[in-house]
């Protein structure tokens, strides 16, 4: 099957407008675009197409629906070996689904006759080989992804080697095998679950639960005859208490001790109850008694502090006056050291410029003298800089590549070592002659020696005078010398590369390189002698001089006068900045001492407004204090009153709680025999219908039946058990067989697959999984590397790689689909992709391929068929 043309209306983006893709050929076609142009939208809608039915309102075809809402349409024209027919189906408000024979226009399938003829063009949709070939943005296969995708996956590749792979029937690998496999698992899955647990309502498990139910009855049933015989013994226990505890005599000693603790404990609480309201009435005197001591205290506190505040008031408000005028008196100073100082840094500021003018015009007559010397430094530096340059590019062509020697070093020892090892694993042969021999042995016409060893690699001849010529083999493997080999083409590629004859070349070279790197160092030291901060730099000196001494300002006068002048007049300046220092230390301490005093005065005028809220009226002041004395000694002799009462109570108090602790005692030992003897008449009560009922339901009978059935029970269960380990054990002996023939059974994929992989990696193999079918590992370099290890780049291109090897098998076996990928290749660098591109077009002969991309500029390398979009109208 191949896709000739592709149109959409109202689909996502699409929103009541019609869109398509016409001449769609055989080979690459790519239609390549920037994002929200409709790639993405034409892959999904060409995949509902096939593979969701026009009825459906899954989640893939809802998302084809536009946001305002209507029937999406999607329209294909396919090429078959039986003709060219054009497949439409629209989903969800108006479903509909229609083949048409383009051939002659005649309509030849609708509804679902038409999803059995676009189903019969896949094989079976996703669930069959075709759906491999579908490739979405961002998925490469090989990745970690839902459990149920990847277990149909491994079926469906399973199913397409197993399908092309004819010639393999042997138990070891095929059809048969996964038939026999397949019969061992469903025979297995009756009885037990994947993790080999018993299988809800299987055989295997009803065995189990009536073992584990027959087990719980017979339990159940020792514990009731277990509990009869408990019963009896309990009963019998039960009449002796009773008869014990019934006596007349102790149930009337009990009451009587009862009775003669209450009275012990009523007189107790009531003196207890007199004891609590004395100590009220001790505690309400103490408190009044403390309340009179404190304001009486606090009053004559008071008053003294009242007589100390005013003391200190009339000298705080004399120093606060002397304070004020010792102020004013620093701050004129100061004014008149600022008036000074203003002065004098004109005066300064006017003699500094002249001098500066002055300074000036010296300075240009000596940038003339030295623009000489700078233009001779110049000159020198600009000639060492052109030697300098061209003994680097001397060196650059001798200089070796960093690290040769220490390779080649290493290279000449491991090759040395492996000689050795060669020499050491290579036969000897050692001839030992008769003391009568006359003639002797020899090897390519000279004579071995009496007892000495010789070695041989492939083969030798020894020629036996007067016997013939005997031939020597050391079958030694074939790539016994591949790492020597390696090495010295490793080592020889090397000295090729650094146009060397040998390792002694390098060092020779190596050696004149370190002699004119110490010439350049000299080089370099006297450049910056000359030129310390560069040639720049000294360029720029020059070109200042230059300047400096084209522009000579003319100013008359003398400097040393000036400059005396400017002295005087910043000692003037220094004086009043002087007298200025010294105002503004006095100025902040009369401030500060200013401020500590109005502090001061403050906190004394807020302390004794708050001493004479205490006090009161002046005149009332002493009739207060009278008052508050007597008060306190009246609250005190109370006080000492009541608290004798309380400790004349507190010695004739009796021990409450005693009293309390006997009375308890006494009604716990007349409760506790009233409840035991109400608890036995009831537990007497509960056995006798207890035994009256077992002695009728015979338990005992009961449970020797149970004993017996669960014995049979348990027969059955371990039969099953041993028929699952059979299973088990038969299933895992046929794994294993075809994991051995995994090679065999894997060649026709490998042998698609190798040609593709060879475009893109030198000497790569890859090992495939038995269970996933996918690759597992690749070799490379003598290393193995796991797949998940790789980039993502390198998963993506083995996905594509490996796909397309599926492909070509369907093609070649009568089954062709077409190859689509949708942004596949995101991962891959520059020089990958185009070797991805080679791929493609390897396998479009004979195979259609169509590619969706944004990557506009990677993407124009591909070449192949470019498609367009254009706007189109559904037939009405």
């Amino acid at each position: 099957m191949k896709i000739s043309a592709l149109r959409l209306h109202n689909v996502k983006r699409f929103a009541g407008k019609g869109v398509a893709l016409e001449n769609i050929q055989e080979g690459v076609n790519v239609f390549c675009a920037a994002n929200e142009f409709g790639k993405s939208t034409s892959f999904e809608a060409l995949h509902a197409l096939f593979f969701q039915a026009h009825t459906s309102t899954a989640k893939d075809v809802r998302s084809l629906q536009p946001y305002s809402g209507g029937a999406p349409m999607v329209q294909a024209d396919i090429v078959t070996g039986n003709g060219r027919y054009r497949l439409t189906k629209r989903f969800l408000s108006s479903k509909h689904a229609s083949v048409t024979d383009l051939e002659n226009g005649r309509l030849i399938a609708q509804a679902d006759e038409a999803e059995q003829f676009i189903s019969s063009l896949v094989r079976g949709g996703t669930a069959e080989p075709a759906g491999l070939l579908w490739v979405r943005q961002g998925v490469t296969g090989i990745d970690q992804r839902d459990k149920r995708e990847e277990e149909n996956e491994k079926r469906i590749r399973e199913s397409l080697l197993t399908s092309v792979q004819g010639e393999v029937e042997a138990i070891t690998g095929g059809r048969r095998m996964s038939a026999i496999i397949e019969r061992c698992s469903e025979e297995l899955s009756q009885l037990v679950t994947d993790k080999l647990k018993p299988k809800a309502r299987g055989p295997y498990a009803v065995a189990i639960e009536e073992r584990d139910r027959l087990v719980a009855e017979e339990q159940r049933l020792r514990g009731e005859v277990e509990r009869l015989r408990e019963a009896l013994d309990q009963r019998a226990q039960i009449v002796k208490r009773l008869a014990v505890l019934e006596d007349a005599e102790e149930e009337a000693s009990r009451r009587s001790a009862v009775e003669k603790a209450t009275a012990v404990f009523e007189a107790a609480k009531a003196h207890r109850e007199a004891l609590k309201a004395a100590e009220a009435e001790a505690r309400l005197a103490h408190s009044q008694l403390e309340k009179a001591e404190q304001d009486f205290v606090a009053f004559r506190t008071a008053s003294k502090r009242s007589k100390e505040l005013q003391a200190e008031l009339a000298t705080v408000e004399e120093e606060r006056r002397n304070a004020l005028a010792r102020r004013n008196e620093v701050s004129l100073a100061m004014d008149k050291a600022l008036s000074a100082a203003q002065a004098a840094a004109a005066e300064e500021q006017e003699a500094r410029q002249l001098l500066q003018r002055l300074d000036a015009a010296l300075k240009a007559r000596q940038a003339a003298e030295e623009l000489i010397l700078l233009r001779e430094r110049l000159q020198q530096a600009e000639a060492l800089r052109a030697s300098h340059e061209a003994l680097k590019a001397e060196l650059a062509n001798l200089t070796l590549p960093a690290g040769l020697i220490d390779k080649l070093q290493k290279l000449e020892v491991e090759i040395a070592g492996l000689r050795a090892a060669k020499e050491a694993s290579l036969p000897t042969l050692r001839m030992q002659y008769q003391p009568s021999a006359t003639v002797g042995v020899t090897v390519s016409g000279k004579q071995l020696e009496d007892g000495a060893e010789q070695s041989f690699d492939d083969l030798v001849e020894l020629e036996i005078a007067g016997a013939g010529t005997l031939i020597l083999r050391s079958n030694r493997p074939a790539d016994a010398d591949a790492m020597l080999l390696r090495k010295e083409a490793e080592r020889r590629k090397l000295l090729e590369a650094a146009s060397l004859a040998d390792l002694a070349e390098a060092r020779a070279r190596e050696a004149s390189v370190q002699a004119k790197l110490s010439d350049l160092k000299q080089l370099e030291l006297r450049l910056e002698h000359l030129a310390p901060e560069g040639l720049a730099r000294l360029r720029e000196l020059v070109a200042q001089r230059e300047l400096l001494g084209a522009s000579v300002p003319d100013v008359e006068g003398d400097p040393e006068v000036v400059r005396t002048r400017a002295a005087e007049a910043a000692q003037k300046l220094t004086d009043a900045n002087g007298r200025i220092r010294e105002a503004q230390p006095q100025r902040s301490r009369a401030d500060d001492a200013l401020m500590a005093i109005e502090t001061r005065h403050a906190k004394i005028i807020a302390e004794l407004t708050q001493v004479d809220s205490v006090l009161g009226a002046a005149d009332a002041r002493a009739s207060r204090e009278q008052s508050l004395e007597a008060s306190y000694f009246q609250q005190k002799q109370n006080f000492e009153e009541l608290n004798q009462k309380v400790e004349k109570l507190q010695l004739a108090a009796p021990d409450l709680a005693a009293a309390e602790a006997a009375l308890q005692r006494a009604r716990s030992v007349q409760d506790a025999a009233n409840k035991e003897k109400t608890n036995l008449h009831i537990k007497l009560a509960e056995l006798n219908t207890e035994i009256r009922n077992k002695s009728d339901e015979a338990v005992e009978e009961a449970w020797r039946e149970a004993e017996d059935a669960l014995a049979i029970t348990n027969e059955r269960v371990a039969r099953f058990q041993k028929e699952v380990a059979v299973l088990v054990r038969l299933r895992s002996a046929l794994q294993q067989s075809r994991s051995a023939a995994r090679d065999l059974y894997l060649q026709p994929v490998i042998k698609e697959l190798r040609p593709l992989l060879n475009l893109l990696f030198d000497d790569v193999s890859f090992v495939f999984d038995e269970k996933t079918y996918l690759p597992q590992s690749l070799r490379r370099n003598g290393q193995d590397e796991s797949i998940e290890v790789l980039s993502g780049g390198m998963k993506e291109q083995l996905s594509i790689l490996t796909r397309l090897a599926f492909a070509r098998m369907l093609a070649a076996h009568g089954r062709p689909a077409p190859v689509i990928l949708d942004d596949a290749l995101v991962y891959s660098d520059d020089d990958r992709i185009e070797k991805m591109f080679d791929a493609l077009h390897r396998q479009s002969r004979d195979q259609q391929i169509i590619v969706f991309s944004c990557r506009q500029r990677a993407f124009s390398k591909l070449g192949g068929n470019v498609l367009e979009i254009s706007d189109w109208r559904p037939e009405a």
